[in-house]
Formats: C-alpha cells, structure tokens, sequence
C-alpha cells in the first residue's frame, strides 16, 4: 500500500510554520485535510508525491457528494496547492497537479431549473402541424436531452448529429469537443425535423447549420430565446424562461434520478467538477420540498 504519507506531511507543515509563522488552528486544519487526501490515495495504492489531477478530482467528487460546500471544496483546494507547490519547490515532485484545477465559484445563487411537469408543458406548446413548430419542438427536445447551451445548440451543423448512433458531437468552451446521448424521443424529432420541416424552411436552400429560420440562416440566440419564451407562455408557466433554465433542469432531473455527478460533469461539458456541485444543491432543496408536501409530519 502506498501508506498515509504522515512524514511528507509533517516536513510540509514544520516549513510553512517556520515561513509564515500558521496558527495552530490552520495547521490542525491542513494536517487534516492532507491526511484525508491521503487516505483516499491509499486507496488508488498511490503516494501523496504521486498525486496526480485526476486523483484530486475524484477525491473532491467524493466530497462534494457526500454534501461538501462550495467553500469547504475551496479550503481543500487552497491546502491541496500550497502543499504541491512546496513539494515543487523542494524538488520532490516535477509537476503540480493542482495547477489546472478551477476554484469553485463562491456566493453564486442556485440556478433555477423547471419542474419535470413543466418541462412536459414547455415541449409540447410549439405547433408541430407547421414548419417552425417541428423546428421549435426539435430545439427543445434536443436542449433538454442533452443539457447543451444555447450558443453550442443554434452552432449546431447537421454533420455533427448521428441518428443512427444517437449521438450529438458538440465544441463547447475552449474548442472542446463531446459527444453527447440523445435519447430516444429527441432522435425522433431530429428525424422528423431534417425529413419534413428543415428542406420546408430552407425552400431549396443550403446551410450547414441544423436548426435554420424561415429566412434559410442558421438559428440565433436571441431568435431561440424569443422562441423559448413564446412557448413558455402558451404552457402556461408564468416563470420567466430561459433557454439556459432547460440546461439546469437537464442537470437536475438527471441527479434527482440518480445520475452520478461525475457524468453529470462530462455531459455538461464542465473543465471542474466544482462547477457541476451547484446542482446537487437543487436536487436536494426539490427533495425537501418533495418531503414537505408528501410527508404527513412534513
């Protein structure tokens, strides 16, 4: 086994204490945290000096579901990088893993997210017996089964959208690519969009983009949120929708049926797993309005 690593640990904090002169309640709060990194280490049978990003990513995955805050996750990272960091500088290790490893972003409000029924009210609001309708219900279906933003959905070209495998291939930030599931119901209304509505809207014309106006160019953002909104009225939801509120009730419905965050993470296309945190917040704050009402001593 690659054991707790308390040597390198205490040669840590005897430097930083002779550096900076910690008080003890910061030291005992990095003995900690290092142990508890270490511990999670041992399990990978893999040393402290042999951490690598990925093992942090999953020690702080283990954290935050099991309830950690965006400010607990912070205080790991802000231990975690002095102590890599001082291992560099002593020559110990050549590389510091905590280097590409994002800060969760504190005081941000939860994002808000439709309710299931909602979201079924939303999908079927736009007229499918015309054109724009289909289109309009193939954009929503897709955003909803995937949980793209609203830039990667309207940059969307049809050669990026595998029917037969049932796949979507989309660049987010930073020029990265993923590959996305779409689901059963959404492959339907794509087929039906590129077979009837998609050569009605284009009238001969040709683009590259999949989702196209009646003027033959490629969707904008601000074309589909006006969309969005429209069809949010028709369902009757008073709230003010917006195409990113379908991003967040992706994520969070996915979590409240048990989808494990890491997964979450990857189909969201977030470079940190902090990021994706916020919406185990959601899942939980539903759960407990969920108790609240069912619940005879809710």
């Amino acid at each position: 086994m690659a054991g707790t690593g308390a040597p390198l640990i205490d040669a840590f904090l005897d430097a930083v204490w002779a550096e900076r002169g910690l008080s003890e309640n910061t030291l005992r709060s990095y003995r900690y945290d290092l142990r508890q990194l270490a511990g999670h280490l041992d399990g990978l049978d893999r040393r402290l000096d042999d951490a690598r990003r990925e093992d942090l990513l999953g020690f702080l995955a283990t954290q935050v579901q099991a309830g950690g805050s965006p400010r607990s996750i912070s205080r790991y990272l802000s231990c975690f990088r002095q102590f890599f960091r001082w291992l560099v500088r002593e020559g110990r290790v050549a590389n510091d893993p905590t280097a590409l490893i994002e800060n969760p972003k504190l005081g941000r409000g939860l994002p808000k997210a439709l309710s299931e029924q909602q979201v079924v009210d939303l999908l079927e609001a736009p007229d499918t017996g015309t054109a724009l309708g289909v289109r309009d219900r193939t954009m929503l279906e897709l955003m909803y089964a995937t949980g793209l933003r609203v830039s990667e959905l309207v940059a969307l070209d049809v050669s990026g959208v595998n029917v037969n495998q049932g796949v979507v291939r989309v660049t987010g930030k930073g020029g990265k690519e993923r590959l996305v599931p779409l689901g059963e119901e959404s492959v339907s209304w794509v087929q039906r969009y590129l077979r009837e509505a998609r050569p009605d809207l284009l009238g001969g014309g040709a683009s590259p983009r999949l989702f196209v106006t009646a003027r033959k160019s490629g969707m904008t953002r601000q074309a589909f949120w006006y969309a969005i909104r429209k069809h949010a009225r028709t369902a009757g939801i008073t709230r003010d929708v917006s195409p990113h509120m379908l991003r967040h009730s992706f994520a969070t419905h996915l979590l409240n049926h048990g989808a494990d965050l890491r997964v979450v993470q990857l189909l969201l296309g977030h470079s940190d797993l902090s990021t994706t945190q916020i919406y185990t917040h959601i899942a939980r704050e539903g759960l407990k309005q969920l108790h609240s009402k069912h619940h005879p001593r809710g």
